[in-house]
């Protein structure tokens, strides 16, 4: 693989996710520029990393943060505007795209650093391609469908909707501003019919929906990144009666790993969908060896659209991104476990330090979490692995008290899975993709019962 021929950090805030990203992002591709996208509130501490670890020559900003990030690296700061003032006199065969073939770098994603230093994943054009036009021939986008991003574009679930649309000939609306009390006329007015969905928007949509319950025109609901789980899930459907639910699963290592024909969680709950088509899909033990149906293990995903690594990260590359268990093809091991069900359907279980063993019974903080999530009430939940004084907690959005409470998780998940601490909060914490940060919950000792 060569090196960067340039180099391009695009920040989403450049372009308001609009029409202006599109152009840079497309147009940055096609002349043969490597894009990093970054997220829009990236700060000047967050930036130094980036830029020292993926060492762009450009960086592409809005005008309002030019000054600041002029001044903080030696880099070029441009705005999108100043990209297509010239790209606009060039013709599109007159492009020079450096003898770009497959196998150079398109994009380099990097991943939230929720366990350290974002790493940036490296998406070869061919890998990129692939996963796009697989996941496409199971979304099946039509040429008539209108998807409405709420997504940041610097979070890959956002990014490739623009790839996919322009499979599929559709068309793609953003949103401006942060979501308020006027969405659904917003959603009703564009005339959308596909809207990607994490927990936290899905829940949103939902509380809006129930003060104005008029219809729209959405006919698919999509979600990855953070399941959608218990209550949430029937919810969003009471809301959005006749719109479909397609479940998936997948990481920016390998983009897409599994995705459900629509409803396909009604009959079997809790399912994330079958492997990817032209990929394979492996639960491994300890010794990386395959387990039955039926059995929890660690994810393995093989074929095309395995990435080509981390950028400046050959020991954690090493670690992850391996062959398969024939030695014949790119494989990616996950870090995140689940079981396959008779029929190849994933069930996923949560990552590995998201299992843990108490009072002798092994569980997840997602299955905590999805059993909190079922209770009438219960507005968001998140759960992380008991700390080092064997304390479970857990932090709720909830107007019921801790007894009340209490006596519904045992009745869901017995008395050995029951946390021993409800922390009780006005919101929680979430970042710029829509995933709780966990890392940013409140010391359960400053409140909770």
């Amino acid at each position: 693989m060569r090196t960067y021929p340039t180099r391009v950090v695009s920040f989403s805030s450049c372009c308001r996710a609009g029409r202006a990203f599109c152009a840079v992002f497309l147009g940055a591709l096609t002349a043969g520029l490597v894009v990093v996208p970054a997220a829009v509130d990236t700060t000047d501490y967050q930036l130094r990393w980036l830029i020292s670890d993926a060492d762009p020559d450009l960086v592409v900003t809005t005008e309002d943060r030019v000054s600041e990030l002029s001044t903080s690296t030696s880099r070029k700061v441009v705005t999108p505007a100043e990209i297509l003032d010239r790209a606009s006199i060039v013709a599109p065969d007159e492009i020079d795209d450096g003898g770009l073939t497959p196998d150079d770098v398109a994009v380099v994603l990097y991943t939230s650093g929720s366990s350290g230093r974002p790493k940036g994943i490296i998406c070869p054009h061919r890998t990129v391609v692939w996963a796009a036009r697989a996941i496409s021939s199971v979304l099946r986008y039509r040429a008539d469908d209108i998807v409405y991003l709420r997504l940041p574009v610097s979070f890959d679930y956002g990014l490739y909707q623009i790839l996919l649309c322009a499979l599929a000939g559709a068309s793609i609306t953003f949103p401006a501003g942060r979501l308020a009390a006027g969405e659904l006329r917003d959603i009703r007015s564009c005339g959308a019919t596909v809207l990607p969905l994490v927990p936290s928007l899905a829940a949103a949509l939902t509380r809006l929906a129930r003060r104005d319950p008029g219809s729209t025109s959405l006919r698919l609901f999509t979600n990855t990144g953070e399941a959608l789980v218990g209550a949430t899930v029937a919810e969003l459907r009471a809301a959005f009666p006749g719109v479909s639910l397609a479940c998936m699963y997948g990481m920016s290592e390998c983009k897409r790993i599994t995705i459900a024909e629509p409803d396909d969680d009604i009959a079997h709950p809790g399912t994330v969908g079958r492997a990817l088509p032209g990929t394979d899909l492996f639960i491994l033990d300890d010794r990386r060896q395959p387990l039955p149906a039926g059995v929890v293990g660690q994810i393995m995903s093989v074929g095309p659209h395995v990435m080509a690594g981390y950028l400046n990260a050959q020991e954690s590359t090493a670690e992850r991104f391996v062959r398969s268990l024939d030695g014949r093809a790119p494989a990616l091991l996950t870090g995140d476990y689940g079981w396959l069900d008779a029929e190849g359907r994933l069930y996923f279980a949560g990552r590995r330090d998201a299992l843990f063993k108490r009072r002798g019974v092994r569980m997840s903080t997602l299955e905590i979490e999805s059993a909190l999530a079922d209770i009438p009430s219960v507005e968001a939940v998140a759960c992380r692995p008991p700390a080092a004084d064997g304390v479970l907690s857990v932090w709720v959005v909830t107007a019921l008290d801790e007894l009340s409470l209490r006596e519904a998780v045992v009745t869901r998940l017995g008395v050995s899975r029951t946390p021993d601490r409800f922390v009780f909060v006005d919101a929680l914490p979430f970042n710029s993709n829509g995933k709780v940060e966990r890392s940013a919950l409140p010391d359960p000792s400053d409140g909770g019962a």
